[in-house]
């Protein structure tokens, strides 16, 4: 599946990477749940962005406090009350993850989310390209299935909180072809 093509031949979608570009936060990307169940939901003959619980915007930038991440999600919220924004600034994000050394870049931490196939983002370049990161490919994605990244995978309790995770987001439900490998 040409994930890019599939994104800008989406106009809502593209909508929703011009509205993040036009932030102009430091390493910012559309990331996550958002761009995971988009392809999910395509794969299950569904409309992309159905039932978007909430669109995961990251960015990294040590001068940007917690404070002010709040203020720009709350500004996203009221400019464009269509969807429910969840803005997160990487420095901060790191204490979700036990065990964990504060993040490096977006891409350090979007390489260390809990589960591969929601290792996932996107964004518009400086030039308005689509730039897609996938540090695991596509397989998992596409093929709906549910393992741990090597950072969640090499720790005893940062797996407690993935296999916590799984229970708590019941995917299956949403999504019944769904399959877990733990990789172990």
């Amino acid at each position: 599946m040409d994930l890019e093509k599939l994104f800008l031949s989406d106009n809502e979608l593209m909508g929703i990477f011009r509205i993040i570009a036009e932030l102009d936060l430091q390493d910012c990307w559309l990331a996550a749940g958002t761009l995971r169940n988009y392809i999910w939901n395509i794969l299950s003959d569904r409309p992309g962005l159905e039932d978007a619980s909430d669109l995961d915007v990251v960015f990294y930038d040590p001068r940007i406090s917690y404070e002010q991440t709040l203020d720009i999600q709350e500004n996203l919220q009221q400019v464009y009350p269509k969807y429910k924004w969840e803005v997160k600034n990487q420095v901060y994000m790191h204490i979700h993850s036990p065990n964990t050394l504060p993040y490096q870049s977006a891409r350090d931490a979007i390489a260390k989310y809990p589960e591969r196939c929601t290792a996932i983002a996107g964004r518009l370049n400086k030039e308005r390209d689509l730039e897609l990161f996938l540090p695991y490919g596509t397989e998992d994605i596409t093929n709906f299935i549910l393992a741990p990244t090597p950072h969640f995978a090499e720790d005893l309790e940062r797996m407690e909180l993935y296999k916590s995770r799984l229970t708590k987001k019941n995917w299956l439900n949403k999504w019944p072809q769904l399959r877990e490998n733990d990789l172990r």
